[in-house]
């Protein structure tokens, strides 16, 4: 359930950006004047626009609503139920599901937040209402989790909502911006041919479902933590995490004839990144664009160390 879950969360993502980029182009493609009233539509109001909070908080509701029933219905409803219980899925995926949780928690809420920015809601009605979004979202998928006798809540899960939820609240707290970003990458591996109905047939299924290919990056802008200096503005250093030779969530799974092909191992990188939302611009749709781009890592070269010690460098990094 909880690679399902992602799955289920990740595809939005991918369709979120899809409906933006059919709009950058009919941007780009009408007249000026169409241009003129998507801007006024998108910039941010000085005071509190009712109309526009009440609209936030209505979509939001929406939209997450039915997202939450149509789990129910199409998921949940073909399996036994239980007694509330949790499981101790820590050991799955070399953690990597956990950084998927924290990465979507994170952006749920930077997305909430920054709806209700735009409506001219104050700090404390974002971080109230917009920012704990994601988390009050995946709490509820926990509690259908846990009335499920085919799998359980996750106290794993539900510590990785809370510090995707937490790393967005903390850092408007302590500095007012977002100076550490979740982000994410992927590349192809040759694992998701040896398990194409768990790791994905295609390369559209794979980004969601291969563990091996993804990577969760920190990333860090440096101008943000020395403003005096003359670093560009828009420049990240970012640390990431990733793993490979998974074909099984935990050791124990996994059949005789593949444990000693594959050894499962960790990822650490250190990369080049640019943060889309500190470029200069007075366009609010370029503006909304970056802001929903900044959730994807940048191709830059990259150095490896994985948990033996071995290094590696790569001219681009996906």
């Amino acid at each position: 359930m909880k690679k399902k879950l992602q799955i289920i969360l990740k595809e939005s993502q991918v369709f979120f950006i899809r409906k933006v980029l059919a709009i950058f182009f009919v941007l780009t493609v009408f007249p000026v004047q169409s241009q003129s009233k998507s801007e006024t539509f998108l910039t941010p109001s000085d005071t509190l626009h009712i109309k526009r909070r009440n609209a936030v908080y209505i979509s939001e509701a929406a939209v997450l609503g039915v997202t939450l029933i149509g789990l129910n219905q199409l998921w949940y409803k073909d399996y036994p139920k239980s007694s509330f219980h949790f499981i101790n899925d820590n050991n799955e995926w070399l953690q990597m599901d956990k950084a998927g949780h924290l990465y979507t928690t994170y952006h749920m809420g930077r997305f909430g937040a920054e709806a209700l920015a735009w409506s001219g809601a104050d700090k404390k009605h974002q971080l109230i209402y917009g920012a704990t979004v994601g988390f009050a979202f995946m709490t509820v998928v926990e509690v259908f989790d846990g009335f499920s006798a085919e799998w359980g809540a996750s106290w794993g899960d539900v510590v990785a909502n809370a510090a995707g939820t937490g790393l967005y609240v903390s850092q408007e707290l302590l500095w007012k911006e977002q100076r550490v970003t979740p982000k994410f990458s992927f590349h192809y591996t040759e694992y998701a041919d040896l398990r194409p109905n768990t790791l994905g047939g295609n390369w559209n299924e794979q980004i969601l479902k291969d563990y091996n290919g993804q990577t969760y990056w920190l990333s860090m802008n440096l101008h943000a933590f020395a403003k005096e200096s003359k670093i560009p503005k828009w420049f990240n250093i970012a640390l990431g995490y990733g793993a490979e030779g998974m074909l099984y969530g935990d050791s124990e799974s996994v059949p005789a004839e593949f444990e000693t092909q594959n050894v499962p191992t960790r990822q650490f990188y250190l990369s080049l990144d640019v943060d889309l939302t500190r470029i200069k611009t007075n366009s609010h749709i370029l503006k909304t664009l970056f802001s929903v781009f900044n959730t994807i890592k940048v191709p830059a070269p990259t150095l490896e160390i994985n948990q033996f010690g071995d290094v590696k460098g790569y001219f681009i990094y996906f």
